[in-house]
């Protein structure tokens, strides 16, 4: 662990510690099987990405939306969930992934599938087979618990929030 010094103006008297956050930690494993002949593993374009991207193994379109099946189930350790978004490219595409972010429990087994609902008719454009669809992010799982208050800290007149700050 290191720790750098920093200032917050340019009196040395406002000096403030940082500590790196950086944990060196075995990588997880994560169980993955194939369940279609065709599957292409997710995978990381850089090295340094955040997210695997995912391809797709299987078309399923129907008139409200199209579902495109992955390939492959996983064994998520407990403690972890996956997250799918779909990929930048997306804007190019007249769809819409329909939950947003998928989550991705521990306990899920099943094949897992990004569906998108289409938003414009007919214009053909859609994710063929083994194109990248969606990204699968990982993501350890906080530890929390809810303490019942009856004032919270710091409450404000904010407002409703959807645009609460006026901007």
């Amino acid at each position: 662990m290191s720790v750098r010094t920093f200032h917050t103006s340019s009196k040395p008297q406002n000096c403030k510690t940082m500590i790196d956050a950086t944990i060196f930690e075995a990588p997880t494993e994560i169980k993955i099987k194939k369940v279609r002949e065709n599957t292409q593993l997710p995978k990381k374009a850089n090295e340094t990405d955040a997210a695997y991207d995912c391809y797709v193994a299987e078309v399923e379109e129907t008139e409200d939306y199209i579902s495109y099946k992955l390939g492959f189930a996983l064994e998520i350790p407990d403690g972890w969930c996956a997250l799918v978004f779909p990929r930048s490219s997306n804007s190019k595409y007249d769809l819409i992934l329909t939950n947003s972010v998928g989550v991705i429990d521990s306990g899920y087994r099943g094949e897992l599938e990004a569906r998108f609902k289409k938003t414009k008719e007919n214009t053909g454009k859609i994710y063929q087979v083994n194109d990248r669809v969606c990204q699968i992010l990982f993501y350890r799982l906080p530890n929390v618990y809810f303490s019942l208050v009856q004032e919270l800290d710091g409450e404000n007149d904010r407002g409703g929030g959807f645009g609460s700050t006026g901007k």
